[in-house]
């Protein structure tokens, strides 16, 4: 069998581990292993198979993912989306869709110092659903809204999944950050028109709630204090110069431990839990690391990615055809993996290609968060959607589906911007130099 047959073979077997529920860490691994068994022998692999963890166990970059998840866990134990839904509602008051609105900004904000898209759904499916039930918005509507809103987090800066993808495409964190900035933005104003645009033709579903008297806005403004804090530390420390993406993460986490505790908002068993959430987590997160390391290592062995690339110069597909088969890969592959094994699986062998055509590494971690967005709400295992549905089971999961369905036309054309004008994510890069 040849060395190509050998990694067709591999990445079908990954994928068929999958489809009978093998855990993702190991599939990956197994299957990486086994691969590289067939084509270097017992020996090479045992010694690739030692030398990952040992890799994982030193590699600096890695400790961004447990600070920036143990910020977010803090922040959502102490109050913090509470009060940001609260003041967002307040900018938004009196505008037909306000709440929903309210939610899409509120989340934006918080993806800003939480990173994870499942945590994000979850805290305002708590916090927003229930207030917009109570106001007459329609039950499936504001589970789609949350569910979709939930999915900025993994696009707006600091992400943890744009810090996976750094590791896995080597590429700058901090240019990665700059990237993702206004497209993540750019989304989130998306949103905001498509609840204007169902509330134009769906009224019923999105009434107009009464208007906060300018006293009662401007206090409940004032909950985006500690947003702000963690934010500047969080994000405009690393572009001014302070701090390293790592050192940023710390410096942040360690602000929102200290705000939580001045402010009353979480004791030492809330403290010891949040410490907790973040082993678990991050735990499950590297274990799918390393499996994809050594998946990442058998793929290269076998030149996968170099014979992907001329395949599709001999073809002569275009940049824009090889760009949607890309995309279309995504979104099969979004419908049941996570985005983190998303991420993980495909980035060894689309990113060559992708540079291949012209593209830049930094622009396609760009585009590859929006398809993992995409993914999040996609059925038959939209991630934010069971997320919303688990809480709320009295809302039907198709309901949700179909009214997430306006939102994956913002993802959709945020997609078409970025290919159109891949400026509106080089533009701050190339600024930092």
């Amino acid at each position: 069998m040849s060395i190509m047959a050998v990694g067709i073979v591999g990445v079908v077997g990954l994928l068929a581990l999958i489809f009978l529920r093998v855990p993702i860490a190991i599939a990956l691994a197994a299957s990486g292993f086994l691969g590289y068994v067939a084509i270097d022998g017992w020996p090479p692999a045992l010694r690739m198979a030692g030398s990952v963890p040992n890799q994982m166990a030193s590699a600096y970059s890695l400790s961004v993912i447990p600070l920036f998840i143990l910020m977010g866990s803090v922040a959502s134990r102490a109050n913090m989306a509470t009060e940001l839904f609260q003041a967002c509602n307040a900018v938004f008051s009196g505008i037909r869709g306000a709440l929903a609105n309210a939610t899409i900004g509120a989340c934006t904000l918080f993806g800003a110092i939480c990173g994870s898209s499942i945590a994000t759904a979850a805290t305002f499916s708590r916090v927003a659903i229930p207030e917009m039930r109570r106001n007459g918005y329609d039950a499936a509507f504001s589970g789609g809204a949350v569910a979709s809103a939930g999915t900025l987090s993994v696009l707006v800066p600091p992400s943890v999944l744009t810090a996976i993808y750094s590791i896995v495409a080597e590429v700058s964190l901090v240019k990665l950050y700059a990237a993702a900035f206004v497209p993540g933005f750019v989304l989130a104003g998306l949103y905001v028109l498509t609840v204007w645009a169902v509330a134009w033709l769906k009224p019923d579903w999105v009434p107009r709630v009464a208007s906060m008297p300018l006293g009662q806005r401007l206090r409940a403004s004032l909950g985006m204090w500690k947003l702000g804090i963690l934010f500047f530390l969080a994000v405009f420390g690393i572009y001014l110069g302070w701090f390293s993406p790592t050192e940023a993460a710390a410096v942040a986490a360690f602000a929102a431990i200290v705000i939580a505790f001045a402010t009353r908002a979480m004791n030492v068993r809330g403290l010891i839990e949040c410490i907790l959430e973040t082993v678990y987590t991050t735990a499950s997160i590297l274990f799918v690391v390393a499996g994809a390391f050594i998946f990442a290592r058998f793929i290269v062995l076998t030149q996968f990615p170099t014979e992907l690339t001329k395949w599709a110069h001999l073809s002569e597909l275009s940049p824009f055809w090889v760009l949607m088969l890309v995309m279309a890969l995504y979104i099969v592959l979004g419908t049941f993996l996570d985005e983190v094994s998303t991420i993980l699986i495909t980035v060894p062998i689309t990113l060559p290609l992708i540079n291949a055509i012209g593209y830049d590494g930094i622009w396609f971690g760009v585009f590859v968060t929006v398809m993992c967005t995409i993914g999040l709400i996609t059925p038959p295992t939209g991630m934010t959607v069971f997320v919303i549905q688990a809480q709320h089971p009295e809302i039907p999961v198709m309901r949700i589906y179909a009214a997430t369905l306006p939102f994956l036309a913002a993802d959709l054309v945020l997609i078409a911007l970025l290919i159109l004008f891949p400026a509106m994510a080089l533009w701050l890069p190339s600024i930092i130099g």
